[in-house]
């Protein structure tokens, strides 16, 4: 999926702010961002298949978290060019 694409989602920017704060489980992202279940699945996964985060199982539950920072520099005219670029977490 293109970066752009990822991005382009509301809901996916709100999960990733919320992560960005801390790590969460699927319930709490869920109730923070207001979503469904399958809705807020599916973009979990969107944003793990993209490398943005990660999860991991701590018994019976699945959490994530921010693997990559997210930048996105936009140049006004003349230039009019942008460039997003995700980087490991230090």
């Amino acid at each position: 999926m293109d970066p752009l694409e990822i991005l382009g989602s509301k809901s996916r920017l709100q999960i990733l702010r919320i992560l960005s704060r801390r790590d969460m489980y699927v319930s709490e992202i869920m109730d923070t961002v207001r979503m469904d279940g399958k809705t807020c699945k599916h973009h979990l996964d969107c944003l793990e298949r993209s490398g943005l985060v990660s999860s991991r199982m701590e018994g019976r539950r699945k959490y994530y978290s921010l693997k990559k920072e997210v930048r996105l520099h936009i140049s006004p005219s003349p230039d009019r060019r942008y460039e997003l670029q995700f980087t490991d977490k230090s």
